[in-house]
């Protein structure tokens, strides 16, 4: 096979190397735009299942507050049998005072050991990188 060989078009006759070029990049510029199609409609789908799923989860949480609600009533009126009703009350409401102080405590310790809000790592990372470029392109 010679070179000329190696050129031939669909129905056998020459191309030139540019019309080769110019229709690779044409098909290559076609199949990007149909995998971001592709890409778009499946993202589109994942968001309906997420918003799904969130709303889902949303009322989960509602539900699930609700609960918590009739099982504090449920401890206030179990101890409403031995003591005066105020009382069980004030005691449960303790409890849920005390649980609620160290849940705040724990998360603003967890809060203060995030800050700063900047990524350190990333941000030295790419400053190494940086200084590797600038250290190379002086070679």
């Amino acid at each position: 096979m010679s070179t000329q060989d190696s050129h031939r078009g669909p129905s056998g006759s020459q191309e030139p190397v540019g019309d080769l070029v110019q229709r690779a990049s044409q098909q290559l510029t076609e199949l990007v735009r149909g995998e971001m199609r592709l890409a778009q409609a499946e993202m589109k789908e994942k968001g309906k299942r997420y918003g799904k799923g969130g709303g889902l989860f949303g009322g989960a949480g509602l539900v699930g507050f609700l609960t918590a609600q009739a099982l504090v009533a449920t401890a206030i009126a179990a101890l409403a049998v031995p003591l005066p009703v105020w009382a069980a009350a004030l005691i449960v409401t303790a409890v849920l005072g005390v649980i609620t102080a160290v849940l705040a405590l724990t998360g603003k310790k967890e809060v203060s050991q995030a800050a700063p809000s900047a990524p350190e790592q990333t941000i030295d990372s790419v400053k190494a990188d940086v200084a590797e470029i600038k250290e190379s392109a002086q070679r």
